[in-house]
């Protein structure tokens, strides 16, 4: 009789996934071709593993972020976001390019001073570059087994993030 060994197939422990997409609120549109790098590490004292990255599509969706390695508890997600509004702001049309309408009479000079100051980022930072944070880096605690979705809302001058679903 011939005794065969039989190998223990040892279940693989759940680790933890990361999806992302970015919508730029100051047009109310994904923003397509962002630069996402994902890293990770296992304790909030570890060196960050790089694990690599991708681009989010015309929807701004990051569907092919690397799989995390077992054992992380921290994850970052950085953003190029610089590239994204230099090339956004080559193509825009803006607003002072159009004809105005409804303009103050020029003789209203205190609304025409409060006006310019409500358009202090444009107005002030002329010769300044388009963005104001030219990176977005998120860095957040996981669980092993959860998935987590960290939608980034954007725009020139400022983001939020959440835990989406």
């Amino acid at each position: 009789m011939t005794t065969g060994t039989t190998a223990s197939a040892t279940p693989a422990a759940p680790v933890a996934s990361v999806s992302t997409h970015i919508l730029d609120t100051s047009v109310g549109r994904p923003a397509a071709g962002v630069a996402v790098r994902l890293a990770a590490r296992g304790g909030r004292d570890a060196r960050w593993q790089e694990l690599g990255g991708s681009a989010t599509d015309a929807d701004g969706r990051c569907k092919d972020l690397p799989a995390l390695p077992e054992g992380t508890t921290h994850v970052r997600l950085d953003f190029a976001v610089e590239a994204y509004f230099e090339k956004r702001a080559a193509s825009d049309t803006f607003v002072s390019d159009q004809p105005e309408q409804n303009q103050p009479e020029k003789n209203q000079p205190e609304q025409n001073q409060a006006e310019a100051q409500q358009d202090a980022p444009a107005n002030r930072d002329s010769g300044a570059p388009q963005v104001f944070f030219p990176e977005v880096a998120i860095t957040f605690a996981v669980s092993p087994g959860e998935h987590y979705h960290v939608p980034l809302l954007l725009n020139p001058f400022g983001y939020s993030v959440y835990r989406g679903s």
